[in-house]
């Protein structure tokens, strides 16, 4: 069974991207492959960058990812490329979590590090998780 992905946002009410703005509607594009998907993003936050208030995520359907377990992992990387950790930092990864808690913990991780282009987090399913860990 393959993936199926799903970009979702549009103008919220505040700078935590948990409720749409009020009388704007919620955007969902999609369905996608991972890729399409994440072609999609680029091109839908390409178009948005000069408003704060609007985002967009690339989402797992829920269906599908339900009953799976996630983590969160990233730290400090040498540059932009986010391939090469940093000197002296190691992977920090943070879980298991259900694919919503994974989310929530993600936020809250880039918002503490926000300032720091070099620091990425990302969300991994339990099942990618070692070869994400093995690039390292």
């Amino acid at each position: 069974m393959s993936k199926i992905f799903y970009v979702v946002g549009g103008e919220y009410a505040d700078t935590g991207f948990q409720r749409i703005a009020p009388g704007k509607p919620e955007e969902r594009y999609g369905p996608f492959s991972e890729k399409e998907a994440l072609d999609v993003w680029r091109s839908l936050t390409g178009r948005t960058v000069d408003n704060a208030m609007v985002r967009y995520f690339v989402k797992h359907d829920e269906t599908q990812s339900a009953a799976k377990t996630w983590f969160v992992a990233g730290g400090e990387y040498t540059d932009t490329y986010f391939e090469t950790l940093a000197p002296k930092a190691t992977l920090q990864v943070y879980g298991p979590f259900s694919r919503q808690e994974a989310m929530d913990y993600w936020r809250t991780m880039t918002g503490k590090t926000i300032d720091s282009a070099v620091t990425r987090f990302e969300i991994i399913e339990e099942d990618a998780l070692e070869g994400f860990k093995a690039r390292f």
